[in-house]
């Protein structure tokens, strides 16, 4: 693996951890009542989400040239490029899952 691309994942890892984060920060303030904050920090966590989406556009898009050209891109494939994946997909479930509680607990207020 490259510096470059350890350097790319840990982006997508780290990105990934701070959207969870207000997420789940979300969550909480909606419980407690507090939902434009609740609101503000999803925000906020799709903020990270994108930063997290753009490198991993890359990565995409350079094992598709390689798949053209015909080569292997078992060097982009490592158990950190499988944990970032993991990373940003439950960060979306996360999002999910903040957006329906921000509602429910709007809704039984």
């Amino acid at each position: 693996m490259t510096e470059e691309l350890e350097l790319t994942l840990f982006q997508i890892i780290t990105a990934a951890g701070g959207c969870k984060s207000n997420y789940i920060g979300a969550i909480q303030l909606a419980k407690e009542g507090k939902f434009e904050e609740a609101k503000d920090l999803v925000k906020e966590g799709d903020q990270f989400l994108a930063q997290a989406h753009d490198p991993h556009a890359k990565l995409l898009a350079q094992e598709a040239q390689l798949a053209v050209e015909g080569k292997n891109s078992s060097d982009l494939v490592c158990l950190l490029l499988i944990h970032a994946e993991d990373q940003m997909m439950s960060c979306e479930v996360f999002k999910q899952m903040a957006v329906e509680f921000i509602d429910l607990y709007e809704n039984k207020f």
